[in-house]
């Protein structure tokens, strides 16, 4: 239902005057009527426009109003579309009233029949309908902020990241994609070329796993009799993501051949198969990704700095997990959800101890590490959520609640010998006191905002922050 089109109401009888009755009420109260006098001219009337309000007559030849009840109910399952019913007749029964709630409808109302509770109950079922809309509405809203492509996450670590693909989806150029493993690489690839317009096929690579004699014919192509054992000729991966995209994971393991070549095609947009004069032009875009600073390797003369340049037009970097907690309970749920279905287990959340030990950990692995935790979990999980019990015993310390850090002043401030994070210290010092407020209030964030010292609005942003809302 539109904010701004009147509702569509149709009206259902094979009586004629109470069928223009009842078209004369609704239309005196705003709405957009169409009648029909059939359970079958119904259907057809609700294909041509699909009604927001259907009030509809029991007994009618043919499909009955049960039946019509029915079927508006299993269309709109399957399409997506709302519709509320109101079956109104003189031959009631008590059977019938609850079959047709049963279906789905709305109410059910006996002739003669008040006009304002007519009114009221028309009202009644249209608001259902705006709210279900309004709903289906912020839900779309949610899905977009937390997920896009095949991320997920909100935080604003991952919203900058996200702002930067949708900056550059549609245009063919380089991209290096930098993060540690497990941080989702290949995803940002994946990301780029689905947002994108390029509508050719995608390509993804990963070099250090090509045998160094075969990297070149791998990459490059080969012509028919270039080495032992080619008896054809054979196209390269560049050469089949043309129009679209080639991901080079592990870019840093090419050998240094191998990078001259790629550092040719990516001047000149062509390619020359090993053993053939000739060149193929292509129109790809490149996107690299390495785990290992591109730059430093270069300034050691471990990998062409005229390539890296190349390749390193757009530099997207990828936070680990660590940097990125909020994001964590959205992670769990989601992994919970997949391997739920897929191994059919009961499991359908997460405890809150098992959570809170999920985002005590620092996650060295990045969110592929918390995948594979959840997989296991949900497989070991018998109750329908995950517990404790059912994480790796590293992580089960963590799940106690968190007790307020003492405030009183250490008596000397001593440095590790490499250092330490003051801004992760301080956060993680500011998170305990905000969990404790909230159990020494019983979760009552007014209180607890009022024990800190603090706006309520700035405790709700701390919340927030470390994801502590819930």
């Amino acid at each position: 239902m539109s904010d701004s089109a009147a509702p569509h109401v149709l009206v259902v009888d094979d009586d004629l005057s109470m069928r223009e009755f009842l078209a004369i009420f609704m239309r005196r109260d705003g709405y957009s009527v169409a009648t029909a006098d059939s359970g079958e001219a119904a259907l057809v009337e609700a294909q041509r426009q699909w009604p927001d309000l259907v009030l509809t007559d029991l007994n009618m030849p043919g499909i009955s109003g049960m039946e019509l009840l029915s079927a508006l109910k299993t269309r709109s399952a399957n399409e997506g579309r709302d519709v509320e019913v109101v079956v109104v007749t003189a031959f009631g029964t008590a059977e019938s009233a609850v079959d047709a709630m049963r279906r789905g409808a709305f109410d059910y109302v006996l002739k003669p029949f008040s006009n304002d509770d007519l009114r009221v109950t028309a009202r009644r079922a249209l608001e259902r309908v705006r709210l279900q809309a309004e709903n289906a509405r912020l839900k779309a809203v949610v899905q977009d902020e937390v997920h896009f492509g095949r991320f997920i996450g909100s935080s604003e670590p991952m919203q900058r990241v996200y702002d930067l693909i949708r900056r550059i989806k549609d245009t063919p150029i380089n991209c290096l994609v930098v993060g540690e493993s497990g941080t989702g690489k290949e995803l940002v690839a994946r990301s780029l070329h689905e947002a994108g317009v390029r509508k050719g096929p995608f390509v993804a690579i990963n070099c250090g796993a090509i045998p160094e004699n075969l990297v070149e014919s791998e990459l490059f192509g080969h012509a028919r009799g270039a080495f032992t054992g080619a008896d054809r000729d054979r196209s390269g991966l560049i050469e089949s993501a043309h129009r679209g995209t080639l991901f080079l994971d592990e870019i840093n393991s090419l050998p240094a051949s191998a990078q001259v070549k790629l550092l040719r095609v990516l001047q000149e947009r062509r390619v020359k198969p090993v053993g053939s004069s000739k060149e193929v032009p292509v129109d790809v875009r490149f996107i690299a990704a390495s785990n290992a600073d591109l730059e430093q390797e270069a300034r050691a003369g471990r990998f062409r700095e005229d390539l890296y340049y190349r390749i390193n037009v757009i530099r997207i970097a990828l936070p680990p997990l660590r940097e990125r907690p909020g994001d964590i309970g959205e992670l769990v749920r989601f992994f919970v959800r997949r391997y739920a279905a897929e191994y059919a287990k009961p499991t359908r959340g997460v405890s809150a101890p098992a959570l809170r030990a999920l985002r005590a950990w620092q996650w060295p692995g990045n969110v592929r590490e918390l995948e594979n935790t959840i997989m296991r979990a949900t497989v070991l999980s018998q109750d329908d959520e995950l517990l404790v019990r059912d994480l790796p015993e590293p992580l089960r310390g963590y799940s106690a609640p968190v007790e307020a850090p003492s405030t009183r002043e250490p008596e000397g401030y001593v440095l590790p010998e490499d250092g330490l994070d003051l801004d992760e210290l301080l956060a993680e010092v500011e998170r305990r006191w905000l969990v404790a407020a909230l159990d020494a209030c019983g979760g009552n964030k007014t209180r607890a905002a009022r024990t800190l010292k603090m706006s309520f609005r700035s405790f709700r942003y701390r919340l927030a922050k470390y994801d502590l809302d819930e």
